[in-house]
């Protein structure tokens, strides 16, 4: 296990006092080191989980050639351009089960969607398109080639091959697709613990009167929400005051019980020390400021075999830090393939100042237009502190650090919020 020193140094130009937000995500991927431990569970149970180990298809899907839609099956062989065909109908063949009987050339049988293709039978012809007469059934020229309409045994799923893989989080498609094979189980990285507290003398549990100068915590509740979107187990500590022997007492506490820590507050210059010297005592912790607006400040390390991040107090910094930087690090934890969130791009509807040399992540609303595209306004008021900004934005609108100002019609990359906060 690499310290941050070492890490540090094979970082090119590494400066903790001006780090670039892609430098703070290749550090975090040389700290984290995924979990080894693996359990069984049901296909209930493993939505949001990680996959261990490849699932192997047991079988073929589908199993057989079938019938992409009901119409009339027939050899495809006897299609010439330029002319209609005319077979005559000799049965029906149905899902569930194979069509007993011979098809000669001049034959066709009715088929269902998801039928067994009768031997020697390679294309379909949608009902709709046939004219029946009788038993006789004209098919107009040119409207097939051959083997229209025909599903291939295995097209989706080869029996054999890897049907999902390692590293993969199982989403309902793929809870689906273990059911399709027949899998009723799966084996799973354990679940993350993240132990999470707030620090400081002016924040407010709830229940607690209002005092002067003191504000209700928020962060526990974001992060709380953020952790177990993600299938964290989470363990709550509450709000730790500004005294060392009680932030050594919960470090100490979320280091034995827990993956990953969490704090909020406390690290950054200015405020007071205790935190950071706490972290210092106990574990090896590098503090950074990073070229990024907002957050700043942050505390990355390890205490024992926890990993630490220790995020700025204000409660939208708190969300985006989480965001860009601590949530694909527990991924990473979790044993998830890296998996970065998607950047789509959007037309400013606005001019946005912005100065190269820093990332900024701005709170928007993302619609779309009359011609289909895109469009993003910032959500007004972009300070820290500002809580509701995150409500209303439904993408964080992502400056990149060489990037400079955005005029109205530019194109910038925006990060969605659907599904993850």
């Amino acid at each position: 296990m690499k310290s941050i020193e070492q890490i540090a140094a094979e970082l090119q130009g590494y400066d903790p006092r001006s780090l670039s937000a892609s430098a703070v995500n290749a550090f975090l991927a040389q700290l984290v080191q995924p979990v080894k431990e693996t359990t069984k569970v049901g296909i209930f149970e493993a939505l949001g989980r990680v996959l261990a180990q490849d699932v192997i298809s047991p079988l073929s899907v589908p199993p057989h050639d079938n019938s992409a839609m009901d119409g009339y099956a027939f050899s495809g062989a006897q299609l010439k351009r330029g002319e209609a065909l005319q077979l005559k109908s000799v049965g029906t063949a149905l899902a569930g089960k194979a069509w007993q009987g011979h098809v000669a050339a001049d034959e066709c049988v009715r088929i269902m969607t998801g039928a067994i293709m009768p031997a020697g039978l390679d294309t379909v012809v949608p009902q709709e398109l046939a004219t029946v007469s009788d038993d006789l059934v004209s098919i107009p020229p040119d409207l097939l080639q051959a083997g229209d309409n025909r599903r291939f045994k295995g097209e989706d799923l080869m029996e054999g091959h890897a049907a999902l893989q390692k590293g993969e989080r199982i989403g309902p498609a793929a809870q689906g697709l273990l059911a399709s094979l027949g899998i009723d189980s799966v084996q799973v990285y354990r679940r993350l613990k993240v132990a999470y507290f707030s620090t400081g003398d002016e924040i407010l549990s709830l229940g607690e009167p209002p005092r002067e100068g003191a504000v209700y915590d928020s962060n526990r509740y974001t992060v709380f929400g953020l952790l177990t979107r993600l299938g964290c187990e989470v363990l709550d500590m509450g709000v730790v005051r500004d005294d060392p022997a009680l932030l050594e007492a919960a470090f100490v506490k979320a280091a034995a019980e827990a993956d990953a820590i969490i704090t909020s507050g406390g690290v950054s210059v200015g405020e007071a020390d205790f935190t950071k010297t706490m972290m210092k005592k106990l574990g090896d912790v590098a503090f950074w400021r990073i070229a990024m607006r907002p957050g700043r400040p942050m505390a990355v390390g390890r205490i024992d075999q926890s990993v630490l991040f220790g995020l700025p107090g204000n409660p939208v910094a708190v969300m985006v830090t989480f965001l860009a930087f601590v949530r694909p690090a527990l991924l990473q934890l979790m044993g998830a393939r890296a998996n970065p969130l998607p950047l789509l791009k959007a037309r400013s509807l606005e001019p946005i100042r912005k100065k190269p040399g820093r990332t900024e992540y701005q709170r928007g609303t993302v619609v779309t237009a009359a011609d289909g595209a895109l469009q993003v306004r910032t959500t007004g008021n972009q300070g820290s502190g500002v809580l509701s900004s995150m409500v209303q934005a439904n993408g964080l609108i992502v400056l990149h650090h060489d990037q400079g100002n955005v005029a109205t019609g530019d194109e910038v990359d925006v990060m969605m919020f659907e599904a993850v906060i």
